[in-house]
């Protein structure tokens, strides 16, 4: 039992083994510029060493200068972090806005036996400023602190009011641990990472962005370092054998060893991000979810703040029949590739695996609106309504109206400027793929309302299946472009403080968009629409 008042009244500090990480990290941080003072000062008779050792000993009192100056403390009302030698800044965060604690620990954390805690909230997650972290603090401190945040006692939850704040601290015994003699409830497993996953990774093109860092890593090295390239033996020997290749065989090698490299650089990005995932229901109404190989990540999410999911299939995922599943819920940052976003629940996997999680996760609405003729069908697999002829001629305009700008663009240049002929002729032969991406865009369309909820799908390189609940949707935007209003149909926007803010139904007819959100959010449009037909003509 641990009583607030007495625990949260002063500052504390980070856990002293940090003065270990935060050097070694603003070593690694200016690594580069570092190796090329050494490399200057080798080439200049190694007067220049002397400032790399001291570059060295500065970011190391730059790292354990944040010891000294980083305290924290958690009081029934807020939660805040007080840093900085010459200026001191202080942020504060109420508790009732905390969203979500993310509990990370890199390879050099969990050998030290640290974690890495960010505090966020609604608005932070926009501003970035107005995040807290705490790096670091122990990890059975962090478990604690995550704990004492978001699984709160109805008690705690009352102290919000500053007039009732006191009584209700010293009245209320807010603990972080069960009551001697009582049994923790036990938390509910709704999914496991397992081992047969892994093919999905190659899928995810995650490796992309290794190739990336690589690059810039390198080039930046180089840089620094003032070295040629092309006078390292095995570069020079690798280009030489490279520059006797034809055309197209050189252009299959480098699409070759690209492909290779990337999906082998996916794959592993995909064990070491996801190795080790659990995502499971604690009793007290939140999901956390767990991860990580190498550096472990552990976010909590309240289901109360839960409007609904997502269900995401790029392309090359989709072919594999894979799938991965975001949260869409206040406080949390929007999912951002495979590898990243704050609000996953399930990796790249089985899209069937997706779908049983997302019923598992998703809360059942009785008596809701809902246009399904299985009543009560589950958001996650009820069919969807087509979006009729006008959106598919839409489609098909738009796909066909962006490919012959480019091909007429390629056409001039190949007659004014000499641009090689197998440019246009290369664009003109893509025509098939063209109408067969504007036929997958318009197959991927598709709306429904069912118990409670709004499902609206998009995307053909990416198609999106979102299950937004009604009871989230705090207005409603119709859309009408140009070329929409001569087809008769306009993009419904559900605004919504969850996710991204809002989710779109394109290309709708308005009459269907209408009863959308009348149905969606009972009585929000009765003024306007009971408007409409007191000033519609009278034959």
């Amino acid at each position: 039992m641990i009583d607030l008042v007495e625990t949260t009244s002063s500052w504390r500090r980070l856990s002293p083994r940090m003065l270990v990480i935060h050097p070694f990290q603003e070593v690694v941080r200016a690594a580069p510029a570092l190796l090329g003072l050494l490399v200057a000062g080798t080439s200049s008779g190694g007067q220049g060493q002397w400032w790399s050792i001291g570059g060295v000993g500065l970011m190391v009192v730059l790292g354990m200068l944040r010891w000294f100056t980083t305290t924290y403390r958690i009081t029934p009302e807020h939660v805040q972090v007080r840093r900085g030698l010459l200026t001191r800044k202080v942020v504060t965060v109420p508790r009732d806005r905390v969203r979500t604690v993310d509990v990370t620990s890199h390879v050099l954390h969990r050998v030290l036996g640290l974690a890495r805690v960010e505090v966020g909230t609604g608005t932070s997650e926009r501003r970035r400023e107005g995040r807290l972290k705490l790096d670091a603090l122990s990890a059975a401190e962090a478990a604690r602190l995550r704990v004492e945040l978001l699984h709160r006692s109805p008690a705690a939850t009352s102290t919000s009011s500053a007039a009732s704040a006191a009584s209700a601290a010293s009245a209320a015994e807010i603990s972080v641990t069960p009551p001697a003699g009582s049994t923790p409830a036990a938390e509910t497993e709704l999914a496991r990472m397992r081992p047969e996953w892994v093919r999905f990774g190659p899928f995810t093109m995650s490796g992309l962005v290794t190739v990336g860092v690589v690059a810039g890593f390198v080039s930046r090295l180089v840089s620094e370092g003032n070295v040629d390239l092309g006078r390292v033996g095995p570069v020079q020997e690798t280009l030489r054998w490279f520059r006797a290749m034809s055309l197209p065989l050189e252009i299959t090698t480098v699409v070759l060893v690209l492909v290779v490299f990337v999906s082998v650089a996916s794959t592993l990005g995909y064990v070491l991000a996801f190795g080790n995932f659990r995502l499971t229901r604690h009793p007290e109404g939140t999901l956390h979810v767990t991860r990580g190989l190498l550096t472990t990540r552990a976010t909590t999410i309240e289901e109360r703040r839960l409007r609904g999911v997502e269900v995401t299939e790029p392309l090359l995922l989709r072919a594999v029949r894979g799938a991965r599943l975001s949260a869409v819920t206040t406080g949390l940052r929007a999912a951002q590739g495979a590898q990243r976003g704050g609000s996953l629940l399930l990796p790249p996997a089985p899209r069937a695996a997706a779908v049983s999680v997302a019923r598992l996760v998703l809360p059942r609405v009785a008596d809701a609106p809902s246009d399904s003729s299985a009543s009560g069908a589950s958001p996650v697999t009820v069919g969807l309504t087509a979006h009729g002829p006008a959106a598919l001629r839409r489609r098909f305009t738009r796909a066909y109206g962006v490919h012959a700008l480019v091909l007429a663009t390629l056409l001039a240049l190949w007659w004014w400027a000499g641009l090689p002929s197998w440019t246009w002729l290369t664009a003109a032969a893509l025509l098939p793929l063209t109408a067969l991406l504007a036929a997958d865009r318009y197959r991927s369309l598709g709306h429904a309302l069912t118990s409670g909820y709004l499902v609206t799908r998009w995307g053909s390189f990416s198609r999106r299946r979102v299950a937004l609940e009604c009871d989230g949707v705090i207005g409603w935007n119709v859309e009408r472009s140009f070329f929409q209003r001569r087809a008769g149909l306009v993009t419904l926007t559900a605004t919504t403080a969850a996710g991204k803010q809002g989710y779109q139904v394109r290309d709708v007819d308005l009459a269907e968009a209408l009863r959308l959100a009348a149905a969606g959010t009972q009585g929000l449009l009765d003024p306007f629409l009971v408007e409409e037909q007191h000033v519609s003509p009278v034959g």
